[in-house]
């Protein structure tokens, strides 16, 4: 029976990959190894950024829980007495490296159209995050013998992630069309000084975004599914106004 959680639990997680992979275009290009590509690049990245936290941030033991996951050790930080939000703001803002790892996807990886990059960057990072981060532990709890919530938590987490890395990577692209998608008519140097502003506010808000949700779940004492709410609100809100923009200047850009 326990297997068969295991089973729902993965079913929950990857359904909304292969629906992605399937039906927004990207099985018809051939785009597998691609998402393959992006994924190691993934994993690039996040060695990369594993160093530099260990080179100049290093953490005693009690910060990490046994997930391993730099969002628990934020929270568990945030509820201890000694929090230090600069310090955790700091580290946290090693993960803008996921965004030059996102841009070196779309740029050096992966060609066609805009949009195949954009889903080609997000699935295969969101993917390989889902792997490295939740099937191991989903694995070895999920098969246990009492049942529990967190375990479906874990894998309806990895769909918000897919939207957030969605959003992410066409943020990304955005920045780096933002001259050429300027809508025409407009004045081409305040209309691209207005995406480009714009375009940074909704990275940052992306990036730091885990901080500021487990500092209000600690604040408000919110529990297990209400910061679960929280965070796909947050993510589908940024998802829309990021595919509201993108809709909007390609649009404009095309006509």
């Amino acid at each position: 029976m326990t297997f068969y959680h295991f089973v729902n639990c993965m079913a929950l997680a990857c359904v909304p990959f292969h629906l992605v992979y399937k039906y927004s275009g990207l099985a018809e290009y051939g785009a597998f190894w691609k998402c393959v590509t992006a994924g190691l690049v993934y994993m690039v990245t996040q060695l990369a950024k594993m160093l530099f936290l260990a080179t100049f941030f290093p953490s005693g033991d009690d910060e990490f829980d046994e997930s391993g996951e730099a969002a628990a050790a934020v929270a568990a930080a945030a509820a201890s007495a000694d929090f230090d939000f600069l310090t955790e703001f700091l580290k946290l803002t090693v993960d803008l490296a996921d965004l030059i790892g996102l841009h070196m996807i779309m740029q050096r990886f992966v060609a066609g159209k805009g949009t195949v990059k954009i889903l080609v960057a997000g699935v295969g990072w969101a993917f390989a995050e889902f792997l490295l981060t939740r099937v191991i532990f989903l694995w070895v709890g999920a098969r246990g013998i009492e049942f529990d919530w967190k375990y479906i938590q874990k894998s309806l987490d990895s769909n918000v992630s897919l939207v957030h890395y969605l959003t992410l990577a066409t943020l990304v692209w955005l920045f780096t069309r933002r001259d050429a998608l300027v809508v025409p008519g407009n004045s081409s140097s305040g209309g691209s000084k207005q995406l480009e502003a714009l375009l940074l506010i909704l990275m940052a808000v992306c990036s730091y975004k885990t901080l500021l949700l487990d500092t209000s779940t600690v604040v408000f004492e919110l529990g297990a599914w209400s910061s679960l709410g929280v965070k796909a609100v947050s993510t589908a809100l940024l998802g829309t106004i990021t595919m509201q923009i993108y809709s909007g200047i390609t649009t404009n850009y095309d006509k």
